[in-house]
């Protein structure tokens, strides 16, 4: 499988790409398993199960609206935000549910079934869909049905990043297009660049342009960067409370302006406290479930535009339209490179290994991305990337109340720093270092392998359990 940009930038809505993003995919892949073998006008009673993390963070991630609304053909990429919040609590109100659009159906969020004990082998992010057309099954139990046999069912995995799997299917990530220049490994990624005089960029762009027209892969990254410069400014202007118990207070609206009031009195303001503040407000965009791009997960897709956006502000040379969309597709490219690297050798998953796999690769890939825009070679960019993960190693995943608001919205902003500071200690040297980009992955793999379930994506430790929720 060759896993592109556009695999891992995809344009969802928050709070969560494991949680909302997938499930909302899987529930509209469910349906339209249906469309294909069943009339959805004979469908009397539709089952749908959450299980492990899924059941465990799902209501304070938006799972269980994310799923009605796939049952009702939404997806991602295309629904509104503010049609979403709206439709689900009208789906609850009035009990009804939309199959496919044209099923009417008696459900909502209190009929799902949660199991947060219940781990799945393959990935604890699991669930299970399955439509009935015995017309006795309307009013049967959750009891009655499990002895009766579905008309159609399904099991899914949502495996970090938005990806989803079928229970009886191989990966679903990628193409199975052959690029020209296939990598897995960081040492693999560098030979090319050494054998073909190319930047990682290069790398990347040959493979994206091998499946897609060239200025169709250019118009793709910069319209991917246009949704991830409106969710930061869409950040620093949306003011109140998030959603959930929390009652957290969105604090990018207050940093912003301080910072431009700061501005109109001096030359300018700590260009590190614009790094903070973009982070922050792309991330409270996504606890508040608006429109952003998963990057390479929605718990961490503040960083990797945070460190473009201060690049775009602050490296010189990039004062006109063309040098900041070429800066862009370079630095996407670059970041994408990296993340093929997780997603082929660890997880991206917070559910599967942590936060490590989410904030930590993201403060990789963007590491590495700006150390190729500050003209670093491929063994300086690995260098930065594998210090972006190297201190992020170990990091859990322990959300309060099962909300993507503490401690994430602050930890995109302290990776963001990271990862500026990563590029510019990798610039200083000429790329040769005693840990490679592989052996720090292979340490992230192996230490969410060893990390206790309470801290990856379940709520059961850590912060979650230390800090009341109100």
């Amino acid at each position: 499988m060759a896993i592109s940009a556009f695999d891992l930038f995809s344009i969802g809505i928050g709070p969560s790409s494991s949680h909302t993003v997938g499930p909302m995919r899987a529930a509209a892949m469910f349906v339209d398993e249906v469309e294909n073998v069943l009339d959805l006008k004979s469908i009397t009673r539709l089952e749908v199960d959450l299980y492990g993390s899924l059941a465990a963070t799902g209501r304070g991630h938006g799972t269980l609206g994310a799923v009605l609304l796939g049952l009702e053909g939404n997806t991602p990429e295309s629904v509104d935000p503010a049609y979403a919040r709206t439709r689900v609590e009208t789906i609850d109100t009035e009990h009804r549910l939309q199959f496919g659009s044209s099923a009417d159906l008696v459900f909502g969020t209190a009929d799902i079934g949660m199991h947060p004990l219940t781990i799945k082998d393959r990935h604890t992010n699991t669930v299970r869909f399955a439509v009935h057309t015995d017309p006795a099954a309307a009013d049967h139990t959750r009891g009655q049905l499990a002895a009766a046999t579905p008309a159609h069912e399904a099991v899914f995995y949502s495996i970090g990043g938005g990806f989803v799997e079928r229970e009886d299917q191989s990966t679903a990530v990628g193409s199975t297009t052959p690029v020209p220049l296939p990598f897995r490994t960081g040492a693999e990624l560098l030979a090319i660049c050494e054998r073909e005089h190319l930047n990682i960029s290069d790398v990347m762009w040959r493979n994206e342009t091998a499946t897609r027209d060239a200025e169709q892969v250019r118009a793709g990254l910069l319209e991917i960067w246009q949704v991830m410069a409106a969710s930061i400014h869409n950040g620093f202007t949306a003011t109140g409370h998030l959603p959930g118990a929390l009652r957290v207070t969105r604090r990018a609206p207050e940093f912003y302006t301080r910072l431009v009031r700061r501005e109109q009195v001096v030359d300018h303001a700590d260009s590190m406290d614009w790094l903070n503040v973009a982070a922050m407000a792309v991330n409270e965009e996504n606890a508040a479930g608006g429109r952003i791009v998963t990057a390479p997960t929605n718990g961490a897709a503040g960083i990797v535009p945070a460190v473009l956006f201060w690049a775009l502000r602050y490296l010189p040379g990039l004062d006109n339209p063309q040098a900041k969309d070429a800066a862009v597709v370079k630095y996407l490219l670059t970041a994408a490179a990296i993340a093929v690297l997780y997603k082929e050798r660890a997880s991206i998953s917070g559910a599967e290994v942590g936060c490590q796999g989410e904030v930590g690769s993201a403060c990789s890939m963007a590491a590495g991305a700006l150390a190729e825009l500050l003209g670093a070679t491929p063994a300086q960019v690995e260098n930065a990337a594998e210090i972006g993960i190297e201190h992020n190693l170990g990091l859990t995943c322990d959300p309060i109340g099962g909300l993507v608001q503490i401690p994430c919205i602050e930890r995109n902003a302290v990776a963001a720093v990271k990862a500026v500071n990563a590029a510019k200690m990798a610039l200083h040297g000429d790329g040769t270092h005693r840990v490679s980009l592989d052996q720090a992955i292979e340490t992230m793999r192996q230490t969410g392998m060893d990390m206790l379930s309470k801290y990856k994506e379940t709520s059961t430790g850590g912060l979650a359990v230390n800090v009341p929720e109100c």
